[in-house]
């Protein structure tokens, strides 16, 4: 069993931003960002490959969040930068993946238990 832990959540005024980190107590593959807010379903953010090396985002976050990871060992991060009212979610961390079904929240193997983010005006 592997398990996935998230950290860096908190509140930020519009326009900031936020990095969040996730460590895995193993080795993993692909892994992802999702996050969910409220009333609404958990939605795809991001994903990296096992090295690092390959990235993918929802289009709407393109330009705004980046995502980075330095090997299967090594934490992963996201780092959102003009965070706005609409980005206040819980951020989860995923992990476990065949790539070409990375935006499949039901595809992945581990999840971690989440850190709320918070933007306010």
């Amino acid at each position: 069993q592997v398990q996935l832990t998230e950290s860096g959540g908190g509140s930020v005024q519009v326009g900031g931003s936020l990095r969040l980190s996730c460590t895995a107590s193993k080795t993993v593959g692909a892994m992802a960002w999702f996050r969910q807010a409220p009333g609404k379903e958990r939605e795809f953010v991001a994903a990296v490959d096992w090295r690092g090396r390959v990235s993918d985002f929802a289009d709407s976050l393109k330009g705004r969040f980046t995502i980075s990871r330095d090997g299967s060992l090594k934490p992963m991060y996201l780092l959102m930068n003009t965070l706005k009212p609409e980005d206040t979610a819980i951020y989860y961390c995923a992990a476990n993946v065949n790539w070409d079904q990375r935006r499949i929240a039901a595809q992945y193997t581990f999840w971690g238990q989440g850190t709320q983010v918070t933007v306010s005006s």
